[in-house]
């Protein structure tokens, strides 16, 4: 595909045109008979580029467009989607999902939004900006990024790769009760990993920047020196004897345990049962000192948005104040299952904010006296109906708050429902580069299994 050099030109023309469509498919479904319909349109475009020690590995262009319809019969559901934005194919795939609803089983929680719910206005969360990146440009980032890793050390002697990558797009909403919502965006990023060797094997780490708005992504060569930084920092590592010890999780490890939280209070797993957390509303479930709330409309964030999947407004709340579970999230189909109201969280977690009670890592280091610093994860071994939680890790011995040596080889273990009420500190060095922000999380004590 040729590049254009522009990527921003062709967003306002496919965005008017995909509102357009979007709101004609709403139409003709309801003009066969759908008593309720909704339906979603994005178009999108982006260059990545890799090199892997120096020369060009991929080059990759992509255009894509999508429509999907749902339409309701009753309390019959069926959706159907196209790539094909033509008038024939958005025809066929109206058809095609009002066939699939009146085959469907009739469900009471099945239905179109209560207009209650809807945006009453649009929010400002300067989501799109637009790099203009050019394959050479791309190449030479890529290919500085490496060279910064690789010329850092003479023990990092092999690359897996660096990668820049651009993309950008347009999403549109609208449904039967004459709503129609959109949003443009963006996304950028930078990532780089490479191989450290002594003489007593090797090690691999990787470090990456992801943002809205390419002017605030870091440089590539910091990037590169990172990487090379954390994989020359794991060399020489040891196995530990079984312990219980205080366990400190860097912030994008520290990550994964907001992820379990985020699961356990989903509205797929508390209508099925599968979550530890279901009928917790208005109990204490964390530290007492940890607030965890959302703020859907941040200026740049990548987890913002005006609304959600099922068209529900989003909005700033409180899940955990004070400790204590005050929210779940929730899409209208869930809601309805539970008995409660829709949070505007079909489709995910919007700026998932974990508010700091301490300092950052090194200062939550420094007050260790002998534990585990967490910076890698392997696997997975969370049980959401149990809590039980079983985790391969790798990282640093911590002795008088030092690190003393790497660590790999070993897993912790617990049951979320101590690790959550337990929580000594989370720390404010934030991870800013995802839809959750959080920073270092220390949980006092914690089984480390090792030899």
């Amino acid at each position: 595909m040729q590049d254009d050099g522009n990527m921003a030109v062709e967003l306002p023309n496919a965005g008017e045109g995909l509102r357009e469509k979007a709101r004609w498919v709403v139409r003709e479904a309801r003009r066969r008979g759908a008593d309720g319909v909704a339906a979603e349109a994005a178009a999108g475009l982006g260059l990545e580029v890799r090199v892997r020690c120096g020369e060009l590995e991929t080059l990759e262009h992509h255009r894509d467009q999508e429509l999907g319809v749902t339409v309701y019969v009753g309390r019959r559901r069926g959706g159907a989607s196209t790539s094909d934005l033509s008038a024939e194919a958005l025809c066929e795939t109206v058809q095609s999902a009002l066939d699939i609803a009146r085959h469907a089983g009739d469900d009471p929680c099945n239905g179109l939004v209560e207009e209650r719910y809807l945006p009453s206005s649009s929010p400002e969360l300067d989501l799109h900006h637009s790099w203009g990146l050019r394959p050479e440009q791309a190449v030479a980032m890529a290919r500085a990024a490496e060279a910064a890793a690789l010329n850092a050390d003479p023990r990092i002697q092999n690359s897996e790769g660096a990668a820049v990558r651009s993309s950008e797009g347009f999403t549109v909403y609208a449904n039967s009760h004459d709503f129609s919502g959109h949003w443009s965006w963006s996304r950028h990023g930078i990532d780089c990993a490479v191989v450290a060797r002594d003489g007593k094997g090797m090690q691999r780490d990787s470090w990456y920047d992801s943002r809205v708005a390419p002017d605030e992504l870091a440089a590539p060569e910091d990037i590169g020196r990172t990487a090379a930084a954390r994989a020359l920092a794991r060399l020489g590592p040891r196995s530990l004897r079984t312990c219980n010890v205080p366990v400190l999780y860097e912030a994008p490890a520290a990550e994964h345990l907001f992820e379990m939280f985020v699961r356990a209070v989903s509205g797929v797993n508390l209508y099925r049962g599968a979550s530890f957390l279901r009928g917790q509303l208005g109990t204490q479930v964390w530290a007492e000192a940890l607030r965890i709330h959302e703020q859907p409309h941040l200026p740049r964030a990548p987890g913002s948005a005006p609304f959600d999947e099922d068209g529900v407004a989003t909005r700033n709340r409180d899940l955990v104040r004070g400790g204590v579970l005050e929210g779940y999230l929730l899409g209208v189909y869930a809601a309805r299952r539970l008995g409660l109201e829709p949070t505007g969280n079909a489709g995910g977690v919007h700026n998932l904010c974990v508010e700091a009670t301490a300092g950052g890592l090194e200062e939550l280091l420094g007050g260790m006296h002998r534990g585990l610093l967490v910076t890698d994860l392997m696997g997975s071994g969370c049980n959401l109906v149990t809590g039980d939680y079983s985790q391969g890790v790798a990282g640093f011995w911590v002795e008088n708050g030092k690190r003393v040596h790497p660590v790999e080889g070993v897993t912790v273990a617990g049951r979320l429902q101590d690790m959550f009420r337990d929580l000594e500190a989370t720390g404010n060095d934030l991870d800013t580069r995802g839809a959750i922000r959080n920073g270092s999380v220390l949980i006092p004590n914690m089984v480390v299994a090792g030899n």
